[in-house]
């Protein structure tokens, strides 16, 4: 960090460290004459003890960590059980997808497995 007459210089500004600027996570950046755009995953929150993983399917910030702040959660996903157990609020997946939300790799086949990518397929496409 280097101090130039009261300016600091080399330090990136973290817009969602603090709970006053969690709506500037929330609230779209305009850029290019309206085109609105937004940074925002669709992935898994590591919970439980250790060897024992349990995971909340959250929607995050693409920039903050994996187990940090999160805008909403949508669903559960538990590994252990026979067979996993996967509770996912439908309609909260959907509408984050209509947003633009990006899924990982993994919420992607669980959404897959319980059909919640197929009908937002065929809800983008059918237009």
């Amino acid at each position: 960090m280097i101090r130039f007459s009261n300016k600091i210089t080399g330090v990136k500004k973290k817009h969602f460290t603090n709970k006053r600027n969690l709506d500037n996570i929330l609230s779209c950046v305009k850029l290019f004459g309206g085109v609105d755009k937004m940074a925002v995953k669709i992935r898994l929150k590591r919970m439980g003890a250790k060897k024992s993983p349990f995971y909340r399917i959250v929607v995050a910030d693409a920039r903050a960590p994996r187990d940090g702040r999160q805008i909403e959660t949508v669903g559960t996903y538990n590994p252990l059980t026979k067979p996993a157990t996967v509770n996912i609020n439908e309609e909260l997946a959907l509408k984050w997808l209509q947003d633009g939300a990006k899924p990982s790799d993994t919420v992607r086949n669980l959404f897959s497995e319980q059909g919640i990518m197929e009908k937002f397929h065929n809800a983008k496409y059918s237009k």
